[in-house]
């Protein structure tokens, strides 16, 4: 019977060190800049977490003007849907904003958060094994799967492309692809999907899957590279992925693909990029086992001549302080940058801003490794 009494006692210490370890709760960070015209009510930041530590959080960048000043909200999903069972899951690999929903990838816990653009509030989700990345067309989301468990093997799955209903949230239809296949461009109602053949390794994939929407089949196959990562389209239609190598002897690159061929191919490591206008922003970053640490690259593509015409975009003060480079957003409105860094990959992250010509403005503490972001529209919100 004491032993009994004993555990009563200790019940709401082991509850209140459960929750403290898995529950961080929403904070609200006054940055003390003065709001400016942005063109948007503010930016939704996507953190990660480390695998198998059910850390993905989402963050929330206020820039509406509702305070004088810019607020960073941390952590907001678990404020706004207090009852969903650990939150948001492990591993936030994808976020976008399609119409008045917003849509996160959360790849380890196999599923598609979907929530209300304007107040993060949970809407539902759509169940997808080892997804991967969103695009969205017509009413549709498209998402790429792994089609199969986390597993490093040579007779691993082939990969799928699911095409989800945006009003039911249903799985509708889906299609096979490449191995391991990663981001989803749209362009002429063709689907253009990168396959790494990551699991595979050291065989890795080399080839795009260009998919026809209407029919929902594989039409071609653009052999491209090997371990193929990020892909999108530019104004003109071409479009551009970046590819890994083997970390080895096949050195990355970004390629630019026009009518169905491989148009130009440079000689750049690229892990996260985004275009906005004539230009292509990337970052990369590259482990140098020489030097014991990362090598950090930044610059500018101008899409229409497919070449370099910008190195080192950032100043040189600022990117000593950055650790690991993760993730950029560009405001299509002012041209401005926002920059991730994911510091040690297990402790939270950084939000760094800098102006169109690559001047420091400010930094913010974020959420465990930030990499993807997704602007909400002043009236997404409702204003």
């Amino acid at each position: 019977m004491r032993i009994l009494k004993l555990l009563f006692c200790l019940l709401p210490l082991l509850s209140s060190c459960r929750e403290d370890e898995y529950v961080t709760y929403m904070t609200n960070e006054d940055t003390g800049v003065p709001i400016g015209e942005s063109g948007f009510a503010g930016l939704y930041i996507l953190n990660e977490g480390n695998m198998g530590a059910n850390r993905c959080t989402l963050d929330f960048l206020d820039l509406s003007g509702n305070d004088s000043t810019i607020h960073y909200y941390r952590n907001i999903y678990a404020e706004r849907n207090p009852g969903t069972v650990k939150e948001l899951g492990d591993v936030g690999n994808d976020i976008g904003i399609y119409g008045s929903k917003l849509w996160m990838v959360v790849n380890c816990s196999n599923k598609v958060e979907v929530c209300e653009a304007a107040t993060a509030k949970r809407i539902g989700q759509a169940n997808i094994d080892n997804c991967r990345y969103l695009a969205f067309d017509n009413g549709f989301a498209y998402v790429s799967s792994y089609a199969g468990p986390v597993q490093v093997a040579e007779n691993c799955s082939l990969g799928r492309v699911y095409k989800v209903d945006t009003l039911t949230l249903q799985k509708v239809d889906s299609v096979v692809v490449g191995y391991q296949p990663e981001e989803m461009a749209i362009v002429n109602g063709k689907l253009y999907v990168a396959n790494s053949g990551g699991y595979r390794v050291p065989t890795y994939d080399n080839r795009v899957s260009v998919i026809d929407l209407e029919t929902f089949r594989v039409v071609r196959d653009i052999e491209v590279d090997i371990n193929m990562h990020r892909l999108q389209a530019d104004r003109f239609g071409q479009i551009w992925v970046s590819t890994r190598g083997n970390y080895y002897d096949v050195k990355p690159a970004l390629y630019c693909i026009s009518n169905n061929e491989v148009a130009a191919r440079l000689d750049l490591t690229v892990s996260a990029m985004t275009i906005v206008g004539d230009s292509l922003y990337y970052i990369g970053t590259a482990f140098n086992y020489a030097a014991g640490g990362y090598m950090k690259s930044f610059g500018i593509v101008d899409v229409k001549r497919c070449a370099t015409v910008a190195t080192d975009i950032f100043e040189a003060s600022e990117i000593k302080s950055i650790s690991l480079p993760y993730g950029i957003i560009v405001n299509p409105f002012d041209k401005s940058f926002y920059l991730m860094d994911a510091k040690n990959y297990v402790s939270s992250g950084e939000l760094l801003h800098f102006d169109a010509n690559g001047h420091f403005l400010w930094r913010v503490a974020t959420g465990d490794i930030p990499s993807r972001g997704a602007f909400l529209r002043k009236d997404e919100r409702g204003e």
